[in-house]
């Protein structure tokens, strides 16, 4: 009978320690995630860039057509570099929660796709990612970044966007130019602008 109390008292606590850790992280998310190694914590920071891109910083040979070539493009750019395109916008969604945002619901990266034709399937469409960070700071320049807002201004448009190169390993088995003719690609390439910094509605 002494054992239940302790019980409850303990599960109790570990209930309170919990909720304090997903309050806490829901505001303080550091820039490395939740990562266990450290080339995963190197990649959650490439993720959650906050700096803006400099002039200088734009690979001008980067573009739609050059990410839409066949043919492995692991190396093809850059992480340090950023990149600009226009784009048909085929959908906008939000991603699943991940390390690299603290595994937290409130805390999603919002998926952009796009294309360079309404209409072009899966494997021919790149992926644009916003960002927890940049999203805040989108709001704090008076935009709304949010999943709903650019569901509305942005699909069945062509659009300008601009961020930080990323090429997303984890998707790599799953993208037309690194793994082609799997029938499961959902994707172009691995490669993405991710974190967004500039989105802008051209037609």
């Amino acid at each position: 009978m002494i054992r239940r109390p302790r019980i409850l008292l303990f599960l109790g606590g570990v209930v309170f320690v919990l909720i304090i850790s997903w309050l806490l992280l829901s505001r303080y998310c550091p820039s490395v995630g939740l990562a266990l190694t450290r080339e995963t914590r190197v990649l959650h920071e490439l993720k959650n860039r906050t700096a803006m891109p400099r002039d200088g910083d734009f690979d001008p040979a980067f573009s739609l057509g050059e990410l839409l070539k066949p043919g492995d493009d692991t190396s093809r750019w850059s992480t340090i570099n950023a990149g600009r395109i226009e784009a048909y916008v085929i959908d906008v969604a939000r991603a699943k929660p991940e390390g690299a945002n603290c595994f937290l619901p409130c805390r999603r990266d919002i998926h952009i796709l796009v294309a360079n034709r309404p209409g072009a399937p899966r494997n021919e469409q790149i992926v644009l990612e916003v960002t927890p960070n940049l999203r805040d700071w989108a709001s704090r320049q008076g935009w709304d970044w949010s999943e709903t807002a650019l569901r509305e201004q942005l699909i069945g448009h062509w659009c300008e966007f601009a961020g930080w190169l990323y090429f997303d390993v984890s998707h790599a088995d799953q993208s037309e130019n690194t793994a082609p003719h799997n029938p499961t690609n959902w994707r172009a390439s691995a490669w993405e602008i991710h974190p967004l910094t500039k989105i802008s509605v051209l037609k």
